[in-house]
């Protein structure tokens, strides 16, 4: 197990990195910091000895947290960003359908299992409506009612 990046790196963070309860001053799943923030890798250790965690200074957020390694880009790498990710929580905005007839009405919660970020007409999501898992556009999704998804 190798480390990807080095001291002084640029990183930028694919996924919103929330409190495990490790991070002091900030309740059990506050937003530390979101995804798409670019850090400065400033220490590496690791976890029960098959993981790399990163260190990383975001300093527009002012928070110093640990990160994967599975959760870190190369800050230059290509980066399409997102409005869901892995896991969200999300409802069709209009009811979806297989050749024209309808499988998932419009409201109904399901959740992202995969995010295809470089499809050449845009984003689109593996989504799990109740057990049936469909690929919709990310125009075509929003946050279920009382959620916000977007840090």
């Amino acid at each position: 197990m190798k480390p990807m990046y080095e001291y002084g790196e640029r990183v930028r963070v694919v996924r919103p990195v929330r409190n495990d309860g490790s991070y002091p001053g900030m309740d059990r799943g506050s937003l530390l910091v979101p995804r798409g923030s670019v850090g400065v890798v400033i220490d590496m250790g690791r976890f029960l000895q098959d993981q790399i965690i990163y260190t990383v200074n975001f300093m527009e957020h002012g928070r110093i947290v640990g990160c994967r390694q599975e959760e870190l880009l190369d800050a230059d790498a290509h980066w399409v960003p997102t409005r869901y990710e892995f896991r969200d929580k999300v409802t069709p905005r209009v009811p979806l359908g297989i050749k024209g007839q309808p499988v998932v009405e419009a409201g109904v919660v399901g959740e992202v299992c995969k995010v295809l970020r470089d499809l050449p007409d845009g984003v689109e999501y593996h989504v799990n409506f109740e057990g049936r898992v469909l690929q919709v556009p990310e125009s075509a999704l929003g946050d279920p009612p009382g959620e916000d998804m977007t840090s």
